[in-house]
């Protein structure tokens, strides 16, 4: 299950939720975000640190997220995934070993700008923030990636591919809409 929104509707935090109430019906859960794979500075911020186009297009690293997660977790894989690939903050590999997933368990991985970009998931909820919003509620030492998002919303349209969207605009007032293809 993909869990996409950008950093400001806090995608990890909804997938931690989920994962919280999936053992009561009788499911283990798995999160993984996708920060922990995104890719190594030197390639990440190539283009410079502010860059929106470099944010949009390349930070994760989406063949190691396949490679390490969603295949040894998807049918005939291993059953063992790596929970995080990069140390962001040390900028290094992080070094941690791989771990096994509850039989049958949910996998949740929780990120910003996860459509569209070869990750095959079986859902994908996006929590969907207005142009507006995203500005309103993103600091201003991030307000560089908000052209990344605005892109996004018109190229992928993350809100019509999901199979549900929360609307997240009123993180105190947030909307369950089934069905992406709503509007």
């Amino acid at each position: 299950m993909g869990v996409d929104g950008p950093e400001v509707a806090e995608p990890e935090r909804l997938a931690a939720a989920v994962a919280e109430r999936l053992p009561a019906l009788g499911h283990g859960a798995v999160v993984v975000p996708a920060p922990g794979f995104y890719r190594p500075a030197s390639l990440r911020l190539e283009h410079g640190r502010t860059d929106p186009d470099a944010r949009y297009t390349d930070w994760l690293d989406t063949g190691a997220l396949n490679r390490e997660v969603l295949d040894p977790l998807g049918p005939g894989g291993s059953g063992e995934y790596l929970p995080v690939l990069w140390d962001l903050a040390r900028d290094r590999a992080a070094r941690v070993p791989r771990r096994p997933a509850p039989p049958g368990a949910v996998v949740l991985v929780a990120g910003a700008l996860l459509q569209g970009v070869g990750l095959a998931f079986d859902v994908v909820v996006h929590l969907r923030l207005s142009p507006s919003a995203r500005r309103r509620r993103t600091p201003a030492e991030e307000q560089w990636a908000l052209p990344a998002f605005d892109r996004y919303d018109d190229e992928v349209d993350p809100a019509a591919l999901a199979d549900a969207v929360v609307l997240a605009d009123h993180p105190e007032k947030p909307a369950l809409v089934l069905g992406g293809r709503w509007g």
